[in-house]
């Protein structure tokens, strides 16, 4: 018996590694595969980081609008290198193994970034609220210090628990199988490797995404029932027609982020797929921060106004 339970024991610490299948099933597509993330890639660093460039340096957007704007384009880059670099390395050397650690700190970076992200957008949308609803006061109230706190809380306010959250999923017993049906390390596809009952795991994993991303998501809700009702109230057509444009974009990529992740972590654990859940974890940490850029600059004039001052240096 003792043996018995020596052996199990060794069992239950036998991972060290885990194999992110990624798209393992596709092997004829790899070499394309990696032409298409790298060039997402590339694109995402370029677009976001010419946005961070002109918010900085142009005159025009030194406001608190494009202050937060050139903070999000940041974590758009963070947020996405943490993901897609490591895909990238799998789809050129195909070894897919990542170490305990590496997975790990992977999905602890992933969450602390996409909690930020979230709340970042909460915070655009506030801004948005006080430059439509409260406009005599926005310069008093959105100040240079309060954005400043604003953008540092968006970034470090859930970290504890996030890091608390994943030292928990990895204090699990993982003593099967090591394999990801996965294209990055992530709670839902972990809780399923692991040994034992993970219903308190898998509780606290979706108690973490209510918190940090329905509360957001609501804050932003009530913004824009609030400004809405605010540009429904403007005598003039124009009036109207420009509120609604500087809210269009934020609008557009709320709608992207948050549509594609809550599909991944809210929905039932019966109702996933390996497939979709592929495609939308895509959706979000590839496709919404390439996009990001685009919304922004097509439907911004004085972002269009800016990268033509700076383009032709």
């Amino acid at each position: 018996m003792k043996f018995t339970q020596e052996k199990e024991s060794d069992n239950l610490t036998a991972v060290v590694e885990f194999i992110l299948l990624g798209f393992s099933d596709l092997p004829k597509l790899q070499g394309f595969l990696f032409a298409v993330f790298l060039s997402i890639y590339t694109s995402i660093l370029i677009g976001n980081g010419l946005l961070i460039v002109i918010t900085k340096i142009d005159p025009g957007l030194q406001t608190p609008m494009y202050f937060f704007l050139g903070n999000f384009s940041f974590l758009e880059i963070c947020y996405t290198s943490v993901t897609i670099p490591r895909m990238l390395a799998d789809l050129w050397t195909q070894k897919r193994n990542i170490s305990f650690v590496a997975c790990a700190v992977q999905t602890c970076f992933l969450y602390i970034l996409g909690v930020a992200e979230c709340l970042l957008l909460a915070v655009m949308a506030y801004d948005r609220y006080v430059a439509i609803c409260k406009p005599l006061y926005y310069p008093l109230i959105m100040n240079h210090k309060v954005c400043v706190q604003l953008v540092v809380a968006s970034w470090v306010i859930g970290v504890p628990v996030l890091v608390e959250e994943t030292y928990q999923i990895f204090c699990l017993n993982f003593c099967g199988p090591n394999k990801l049906n996965h294209i990055f390390c992530d709670a839902p596809p972990l809780l399923e490797l692991a040994c034992g009952d993970t219903y308190q795991r898998e509780i606290s994993v979706h108690v973490a995404a209510l918190v940090f991303v329905i509360t957001p998501f609501l804050l932003i809700l009530i913004s824009y029932v609030k400004i809405i009702t605010t540009i429904l109230r403007l005598p003039s057509t124009s009036g109207r027609s420009k509120a609604f444009s500087t809210c269009s974009s934020h609008l557009t990529v709320v709608g992207l982020f948050y549509g594609s992740g809550s599909i991944v972590y809210l929905r039932p654990k019966s109702s996933h797929s390996a497939g979709s859940v592929k495609v939308f974890a895509l959706f979000y940490t590839t496709v919404t921060p390439m996009f990001n850029p685009l919304i922004y600059s097509l439907r911004n004039k004085d972002v269009i106004a800016a990268l033509r001052k700076l383009l032709p240096k």
